[in-house]
């Protein structure tokens, strides 16, 4: 079950964090896979690291994802190489924390580009070469379903993910194209809690009583890239130990 033998997939902001937990559970599944981010030598590197460690071929490809003209030359490439695209993850992110009366244009501009636009850009530009069964996944938060404060350019970023995964879901549903979006609760990685303490707090808001690991998402994207999600479309799928039910 969850075969991704064959199969190539696209994963943005792919060189650590979860987009890197991402990449290297499709390919222990068997998919071929492009590591894109801002840095050509990290996705270089972690493009061979995957490659020799889990025996797919794997491509790394520099890429702003809020560019126009990057994005497209980060889809030529994967065509050029692996000659389709079966999967996109768009997981590429940034969540600056900012208080809102002291926002700047420009800082709002930046995480919704990076965070929203990107998703547009890249999902666009895939679905025109991507065939039947293929399947587009976001990376959405918890974030888009309550409030955080300092954050609300960032939660107005996730709110727009849900609401385009649903309709994007409809308009390429008659090409049988899916389209689904993940929402991570806390995760542990570098950024996600600046202190212990607020560490501790988090984990006490959970009832799993455990920030989550990039496994649990890569685990939930897996499952969202197979086969056996194909009647599955215009979702998002919490992952959070439960802190939303709260």
């Amino acid at each position: 079950m969850f075969d991704l033998n064959g199969k190539v997939a696209v994963i943005t902001g792919s060189r650590r964090g979860i987009g890197r937990g991402i990449a290297e559970r499709l390919a222990y599944a068997g998919a071929n896979v492009v590591i894109s981010d801002i840095i050509q030598e990290d996705c270089d590197a972690i493009a061979k690291e995957i490659s020799e460690k889990l025996h797919v071929e794997a491509l790394g490809i520099k890429c702003d994802v809020s560019k126009k003209e990057e994005v497209g030359n980060l889809m030529e490439e994967t065509i050029k190489k692996f000659g389709k695209i079966d999967i996109l993850v768009n997981n590429a992110g940034i969540f600056p924390f900012v208080d809102f009366e002291k926002m700047t244009e420009a800082e709002w501009d930046n995480v919704l580009n990076a965070n929203l636009k990107s998703v547009f850009l890249c999902s666009q530009a895939a679905a025109k070469v991507m065939k039947p069964g293929s399947k587009i996944i976001s990376v959405s938060s918890v974030a888009s379903f309550v409030g955080f404060a300092g954050l609300s350019h960032y939660c107005a970023s996730k709110g727009g993910i849900n609401s385009m995964t649903r309709a994007m879901a409809l308009e390429l549903a008659p090409r049988k194209i899916n389209v689904n979006a993940v929402a991570p609760g806390a995760i542990d990685t570098p950024g996600a809690a600046s202190t212990e303490k607020v560490k501790e707090q988090i984990i006490a808001a959970i009832p799993w009583k455990r920030q989550g690991q990039t496994s649990d998402i890569a685990n939930a994207v897996h499952y969202l890239a197979s086969d056996e999600a194909d009647y599955v479309t215009g979702q998002i799928l919490v992952v959070d130990g439960g802190w939303k039910i709260q």
